[in-house]
C-alpha cells in the first residue's frame, strides 16, 4: 500500500518538473491561415492575422509542424499583434510546454 501511495505522489509531481521549451525568432500565424501560409509564413500579414484572430494563433516548428497556442498564448499574441507596426514578417519568441500540437504558453514576445 505504501508503494502505491509513493507512486501516486511521484506521478502527480512529475508535471512540475516538465521543462519548458523555447522557440526563437519564429513566424506567428493565425490558425485559419496556417495551411496557406506554411510555404512562406513571413509573407502573412498583420492585418490578416488580426482579421482571423478568432481562430487562434500558433507557430511552425523547425520540422514545419504547426503548433497552436493555448488560450493564454492566443491572448498574448493578440496584444502583440495589435501593438505591432510590422505589416508582415511577424516574428516572435515563445516559451512554453508542448503537448501534442498545442503549446501551453508561458510567454510570447516580439
Amino acid at each position: 500500500m505504501k508503494k502505491v501511495a509513493v507512486f501516486m505522489i511521484l506521478a502527480m509531481a512529475l508535471p512540475m518538473f516538465a521543462a519548458a521549451e523555447d522557440w526563437s525568432n519564429v513566424a506567428i500565424v493565425d490558425t485559419q491561415c496556417s495551411t496557406k501560409a506554411k510555404a512562406d509564413p513571413d509573407s502573412h500579414t498583420r492585418s490578416c492575422a488580426l482579421a482571423c484572430a478568432k481562430s487562434g494563433f500558433g507557430i511552425f516548428d523547425k520540422d514545419g509542424n504547426y503548433l497552436k497556442f493555448d488560450a493564454k498564448g492566443n491572448a498574448e499574441a493578440l496584444k502583440l499583434l495589435e501593438s505591432s507596426t510590422n505589416k508582415d514578417h511577424l516574428r516572435v519568441s515563445v516559451t512554453g510546454e508542448k503537448e501534442g500540437d498545442v503549446i501551453h504558453v508561458e510567454s510570447v514576445r516580439m
